[in-house]
């Protein structure tokens, strides 16, 4: 739900963006257009405000790439009491700009904005869009649900603000030490104090979106039932506030801090509004008996004249001696007297007529049109003077909002990290500890999103060890085997890590990450025209140009978009690329098992494989990691697995054999006085039969079981 606004002064940026509904306003300065656009995609927004003309290719871009929709804003806001004086002077103009949009589209009051935050993309961990996509954090990149995701994991909050913390945390988990352990050792509290943190959930139960109470407010939306809710919230916070400081932690005095009840506040709403109040404010019934005395007394004069008019009624029947005489009520007649047509000789003198029906006359008399009057009169000033009461109190209650955001603000860290430490108690996971190296050790380390779906009693864990002076880890082992789940393992247990959640294993040691880039999967890009090969490049080229030594990089993969030789010529340039010039932690798996060679020339690089347990002719894929390369592929026995034709796998399998015999030349080693990388020969050039030659180019380690069948069929033709 963000609406961004850009803006450019020569080569710098300015994005700013804000949430209508919550408040929450943002601004931040980039240094090129790809950043814009990654960070549009991380806050999924459909709408960006443009303070400056875009290139044809940045309107291609965001307009067709991204099927965003864009508006144009000149001019900025002239109010600026939101912004920061500090702001650099792109940033300025985004953020006024914004803001004059959002004035003058949404005509109405906006006093629930708060102040603009400056933030760094470098303060947290930097993730691109198709990086979060790849790891699942918010929702799972197949189903498109929250459900298999690390949101859908740790979601045990109580609150919708906690909610919605929840997932900016995982969107931006931090990278300062400081405050990292800040949130780790509040998590412990919780987990040493279970009964306080079972009280403390039941409490957050009854808490409100406050952030969304506090926006209606301010676009004057607010009914009573919100007002009453708020109340109830306001209500709970002193035994949220007890809670905290019964536990007598110096961790929590910080969130205690922010625990704000407006006592006053909640008084007045509860003295004010009666608690059966209907929705619509001009129903009636909305302010408490008591609160205002002329309300009083008019009601009273309702409820009087009530009774008035049945000792009306009782006297008038009496009098006339007509036993059916009633006193009934309409919008066009008012209050009368309903006769019959066959009483009519009864009508006393006193009466005059009001209306004639067919079988009926209705009359009124002096009395009654005098208290019908004061009552007609009295509900009038009732409903006139409940509204302005209405409207006086909704006005107080707007001066509370930026006590009212911060108090959300607190409720939703205080819902959080008790939603951590629930989820580090049910599924077991540990406090993770930070080095100041980029040594890795996570000791029996599990994927936390696999285990819950899979279910810990069939999960195999797996340690992952990256000493100090590795940079990068070199993946083999068959299809299926569990290659990208281990990678997907140390990117998910990161996040977590420096989100402040714990972590699955027994235990963990892990240096503080600047930024994950990941190339997991393969999927073509259809809307852009893309195919998979470029697409792989284009994430290989990011990473490789914005990563540092500090990042974390998984490729799983790589090459596999292009022919054999060319695929691996790229994936042992890239591996030295960033083992000579990055030094980033790097997991590469491959299927290029002539790469695992490397490791005798690459002093930080270290083979590890997928072991599997072959018997009988049977293979075991054991999903464990193991150092050293792997000896086989068994892509064959993945086909088998797949349900693939006997004679066909034994097809495939002697073909393999043939392929095999040929032999293969190891990678051409990195030349040692010099950071050129070799251009790697790796076949030789078939010249025998034109079906062997076909063979030597089939990339038989990346090709699926339907695509080796294919191949087979029209190789058979061919003999």
């Amino acid at each position: 739900n963000f609406l961004v606004a850009i803006d450019r002064d020569g080569n710098q940026f300015g994005l700013a963006y804000m949430d209508l509904v919550t408040g929450d306003f943002y601004v931040t300065g980039l240094l090129d257009f790809t950043l814009v656009c990654g960070e549009i995609r991380n806050l999924k927004a459909r709408e960006v405000v443009l303070g400056y003309d875009l290139s044809e290719e940045e309107e291609q871009i965001l307009s067709r790439q991204m099927n965003l929709v864009l508006s144009y804003e000149k001019e900025g806001f002239e109010d600026l009491h939101l912004l920061d004086s500090r702001l650099a002077a792109v940033e300025q103009a985004a953020s006024s700009k914004l803001l004059q949009y959002v004035h003058r589209t949404q005509m109405r009051e906006l006093n629930h904005l708060k102040p603009v935050i400056r933030y760094e993309i470098k303060d947290f961990l930097q993730m691109d869009y198709a990086t979060k996509a790849s790891l699942d954090l918010v929702e799972n990149a197949r189903s498109g649900k929250k459900q298999g995701s690390l949101f859908w994991l740790l979601d045990e909050t109580k609150t919708a603000m906690g909610m919605r913390l929840l997932r900016s945390w995982i969107h931006r988990p931090l990278i300062d030490k400081e405050r990292i352990v800040q949130r780790q050792e509040v998590v412990q509290v919780f987990l040493d104090h279970f009964f306080e943190r079972s009280d403390l959930t039941d409490s957050l139960k009854g808490v409100y979106d406050i952030e969304r109470l506090a926006s209606r407010v301010s676009f004057g939306k607010t009914n009573p039932k919100d007002l009453l809710q708020l109340a109830t919230t306001l209500s709970s916070v002193p035994r949220i506030r007890a809670i905290l400081e019964g536990m007598e932690q110096p961790a929590l005095a910080y969130l205690i801090a922010q625990l704000d009840g407006i006592p006053e506040l909640e008084s007045l709403i509860s003295a004010a509004i009666a608690p059966e109040a209907p929705h619509v404010i001009t129903d009636g019934g909305i302010i408490r008996t008591g609160f205002d005395e002329t309300l009083d007394k008019y009601r009273r004069v309702l409820r009087e004249g009530t009774s008035w008019i049945a000792e009306i009624e009782a006297k008038e029947r009496e009098n006339s001696g007509i036993s059916t005489l009633k006193i009934d009520y309409n919008k066009k007649d008012g209050y009368y007297f309903h006769v019959t047509n066959s009483q009519l000789g009864n009508v006393p003198a006193h009466f005059f007529r009001k209306a004639t029906l067919k079988n009926s006359e209705r009359f009124g008399t002096e009395e009654l049109a005098r208290i019908e009057g004061d009552m007609l009169e009295a509900r009038e000033k009732s409903a006139n003077l409940e509204y302005e009461i209405f409207m006086r109190i909704r006005e107080e209650v707007s001066k509370y909002i930026q006590r009212l955001q911060a108090l959300a603000q607190g409720i939703a860290t205080v819902d959080v990290l008790q939603s951590l430490a629930v989820v580090a108690e049910t599924q077991h996971l540990i406090r993770p500890e930070f080095g100041d190296d980029s040594r890795i050790d996570i000791q029996k380390g599990r994927h936390a999103v696999v285990e819950k779906v899979m279910g810990a009693q069939t999960y195999i864990p797996n340690t992952i060890q990256m000493a100090e002076d590795t940079s990068i880890q070199l993946i083999t082992g068959p299809n299926m085997s569990g290659k990208s789940t281990y990678m997907r393992q140390l990117a998910m247990t990161s996040v977590m890590a420096q989100m402040g959640s714990y972590v699955p294993a027994e235990s963990a040691h892990l240096p503080i990450f600047d930024a994950i880039f990941t190339r997991i999967g393969a999927a073509d890009d259809l809307v852009s025209g893309q195919s998979t090969f470029m697409v792989e490049m284009m994430e290989a080229n990011n990473a490789i140009s914005h990563a540092t030594k500090d990042s974390l990089i998984l490729f799983d993969e790589l090459g596999r978009g292009t022919a054999t030789y060319d695929g691996m010529a790229l994936a042992q340039s890239i591996i030295e690329y960033i083992h000579e010039y990055i030094g980033a932690k790097t997991l590469f798996a491959t299927h290029y098992h002539e790469l695992t060679s490397l490791e005798s020339s690459l002093q930080h690089l270290v083979n590890v494989h997928v072991a599997t347990l072959e018997q009988d002719g049977q293979v075991t894929f054991l999903h464990k990691i193991e150092p050293g390369p792997a000896d086989k592929s068994y892509g064959i026995h993945v086909a088998k697995i797949a349900g693939l034709p006997a004679d066909l796998l034994a097809r495939a399998d002697k073909i393999l054999t043939q392929l095999e015999s040929q032999g293969t030349e190891s990678p051409a080693p990195m030349r040692q006085t010099s950071a050129v990388t070799e251009q790697i020969s790796l076949f030789d050039t078939a010249e025998e039969h034109p079906i062997l030659a076909e063979l030597a180019k089939l990339d038989v380690y990346n090709m699926t079981p339907m695509q080796a069948m294919n191949v087979l069929v029209e190789l058979k033709q061919k003999l």
